[in-house]
């Protein structure tokens, strides 16, 4: 018997290690929790800069309820003046599916920065969306656009582009090939 017992001692590793590997174990992502992430976004991605009136000046110290309701303060440049819009009633207005659509492609006028938003993979485009409308509908609608040469009612910022580098060295060309004629 003891004999037994040592064969099965001496056997029993040797057995054990010719079994089938167990399954391994699937290590499923985490579900990612698409409010925080689209509340992340909206934060990393200055959303509320111009969206939300006076996040900025408070450091950015507002409650949610306030955030992304527009902003009467215009953006006056060549392409005419642009308000923020107040992202929670767009967004109300718009299924899921219609904001992935948009959002994939939409272009707008400056100083929104549109093309970051075209950047987004579709699954941080769905938080934002997701975020946003859980904040439900709030605020007024944004003034309209004014096209260019239509004088908005303050407040707005009047952002003057420089002339071209184009531009400013032909004269400087001309000028000098006339100084130096004799």
């Amino acid at each position: 018997m003891r004999a037994g017992i040592s064969l099965l001692v001496f056997l029993f590793p040797l057995l054990t290690a010719c079994q089938p590997a167990a399954a391994p174990k699937s290590v499923a992502e985490p579900a990612v929790d698409l409010l925080a992430k689209g509340e992340y976004l909206v934060k990393v991605g200055g959303c509320n800069d111009c969206h939300t009136p006076g996040y900025a000046p408070s450091g950015g110290k507002l409650p949610k309820e306030q955030w992304l309701t527009g902003s009467n303060q215009g953006f006056m440049g060549p392409w005419g003046t642009t308000y923020a819009s107040n992202l929670r009633l767009s967004l109300s207005k718009m299924s899921e599916a219609q904001w992935l659509a948009y959002s994939g492609a939409f272009h707008t006028r400056p100083p929104m920065p549109d093309f970051t938003v075209r950047e987004l993979s579709e699954q941080d485009r769905r938080a934002l969306y997701r975020f946003i409308a859980s904040l439900g509908q709030a605020g007024q609608a944004a003034p309209a656009y004014l096209p260019p040469g239509q004088q908005p009612p303050p407040p707005y910022f009047q952002l003057v582009l420089p002339t071209s580098p184009a531009e400013t060295s032909e004269p400087d060309a001309q000028a000098a090939k006339t100084a130096s004629l004799p």
